[in-house]
């Protein structure tokens, strides 16, 4: 807007006391309202300055006051006259020496009219020029790489709209904002979860979300989904998507701003597809090199593929096998699992999928550290729980680090193994590794419930019911025996009793259950009964 668009405002009634007609052509960027004698370091140029004169203390005091509006180049000075009955001539005479257009605001109009009035204004100009700006970004990423990518165009929402958002992917991370003003502590989490459970419903975007959900001091948020991936949305899980939100009720968006914001996630999911596009090879490779290795090829057939899909000849493989439980898109869960693992594991690893589930071969070079299943989900488990419920799960299995090709087929077995193991403790988000398939508890969640039953109940039933009886603490004492590797003085001195205590109570299970303490057998008898309980 410009100057001369306040004097043609209804309602608002400014009279103009000095302005040429070139000068009421200055653009109008902003709205200040101020009594500071310097208010310069609030000023950064193109303001309307209202002031209620508070700052006059005489004549003398108009003069550096409008020097210091001039030299920050604001558009206009507008004067109330409820203070001082009229505005001052001395004043005007300042603000014609320095060329600053002058309004007199009538003591029956308040600064907040003229507020919103030139508020509404710059907010629906700004709205178009940022559509525009939008637009010639669109070009550019039709033409070719956009420089700058999606931190670029958000940072358009919060220079333009001052508006912030946040790009987050999958697994809650933060991918671009625009400005430096960080999400609050576990805000990420709960809006994927709602977005997960709004997307559930099929309605279409912006969704409204409070954050936190409980109480009326939640920041509401207005989430778009940013598509990663082409085909029917209905047949894959809305955790593949990337998420846009911004701290704005939509409720209150004009029709322009809606348009805006949908072309703005659309323009980020374009960019996204462009970089996903430039994994294709590395995913072609990877589902090859999997197919060799499942037919049983030579190895030199492997080792050629895996020197194309990792020039620089890495020292070891890993492998990452994660499947992903989705309810509601079942035909889409390899594809949802195979982006989690491509948002979690390192650059360079390359992800295949297929029958249900991703797998990911990751090369390590130059002295990098193995993968493990607890580092790799333990920063994202937060966000990757609230977003599976209440019915989808995640389970990631890690295979050691195997150096010639004929390993692989070994890492990817055990890659499996480890993901089974993962998925029998029952998690919302579970992963296992390498080193926990040589345990006794590779072997206990694949137990059958019956067998757990009836083998606990042998041996443990006649302690508890000893126990309810006599409350002589059998149980704890066999479990405290076996934690000290059956040394008597230990095992007393953690139970604060006396060792002949201690033997009268091992006696005593002795008897109840016809085992010997003494036997190795038997102590791993009871050893696994307590574990399966």
């Amino acid at each position: 807007m410009r100057l001369h668009d306040l004097l043609a405002a209804d309602g608002l009634g400014l009279r103009l006391l000095h302005g040429d007609r070139e000068a009421l052509d200055r653009p109008v960027r902003g709205v200040m309202t101020t009594d500071l004698r310097d208010p310069s370091r609030y000023l950064s140029g193109g303001e309307l300055v209202l002031t209620g004169l508070a700052w006059r203390r005489s004549p003398a005091d108009s003069e550096p006051f409008v020097r210091v509006l001039a030299r920050a180049g604001v558009a206009g000075l507008a004067a109330g006259e409820a203070e001082l009955g009229a505005v001052p001539p001395d004043l005007a005479a300042a603000c014609a020496r320095s060329g600053l257009p002058l309004f007199a605001v009538d003591e029956a109009v308040s600064f907040a009219a003229i507020t919103e009035y030139v508020v509404r204004r710059v907010s629906r100009e700004r709205s178009g020029d940022l559509a525009a700006i939008v637009e010639r970004h669109r070009r550019l990423v039709a033409a070719g790489p956009a420089g700058g990518g999606p931190r670029a165009v958000l940072e358009l929402l919060g220079t333009d709209l001052d508006l912030r958002a946040w790009l987050l992917a999958p697994s809650g991370r933060v991918v671009a904002a625009s400005g430096p003003e960080p999400l609050p502590r576990g805000a990420a989490a709960e809006l994927l979860a709602r977005h997960l459970a709004t997307a559930r419903s099929g309605r279409p975007g912006p969704h409204r979300v409070r954050v936190p959900a409980d109480g009326p001091d939640g920041t509401v948020y207005a989430l778009l989904p940013v598509r990663g991936e082409t085909g029917d949305v209905r047949q894959r899980p809305a955790l593949s998507d990337w998420l846009l939100a911004v701290a704005s009720d939509p409720a209150g968006w004009p029709a322009q701003r809606l348009t805006l914001l949908t072309g703005v996630a659309g323009l980020i999911a374009a960019e996204r597809l462009r970089a996903e596009a430039d994994r294709t090879v590395g995913r072609r490779l990877a589902q090859e090199v999997l197919e060799l290795v499942a037919a049983g090829a030579a190895a030199a057939e492997v080792a050629a593929r895996l020197r194309v899909l990792a020039p620089s000849r890495p020292s070891a493989w890993q492998v990452v096998c994660a499947r992903l439980e989705w309810p509601d898109a079942p035909s889409g869960t390899a594809a949802g699992a195979r982006s989690l693992l491509e948002e979690l594991l390192p650059e360079g690893a390359a992800v295949g999928h297929g029958a249900g589930e991703a797998v990911a071969l990751v090369p390590l070079a130059g002295g990098a550290p193995p993968v493990r299943a607890g580092a790799l989900l333990e920063p994202v488990r937060a966000a990757l729980e609230a977003g599976l419920a209440p019915d989808g799960r995640l389970t990631v299995g890690v295979s050691a680090a195997v150096g010639p090709a004929e390993g692989l087929r070994g890492a990817l077995e055990e890659a499996r193994h480890a993901r089974r193991l993962a998925a029998a403790r029952g998690e919302r988000v579970a992963g296992a590794g390498d080193e926990e398939l040589a345990s006794h508890v590779l072997l206990l969640p694949f137990v059958p419930e019956e067998v757990r039953r009836v083998f606990t109940a042998r041996l443990l039933d006649p302690l508890r019911d000893y126990d309810r009886r006599h409350r002589a603490e059998l149980m704890p004492t066999l479990e405290a025996f076996l934690a000290c590797d059956g040394s008597w003085t230990r095992c007393a001195g953690r139970l604060h009793v006396h060792v002949n205590t201690l033997r009268y109570r091992i006696g005593r299970i002795e008897e109840l259950t016809a085992r010997d303490l003494t036997r190795l057998e038997d102590r791993v008898d009871f050893f696994l009964a307590l574990r399966l309980t």
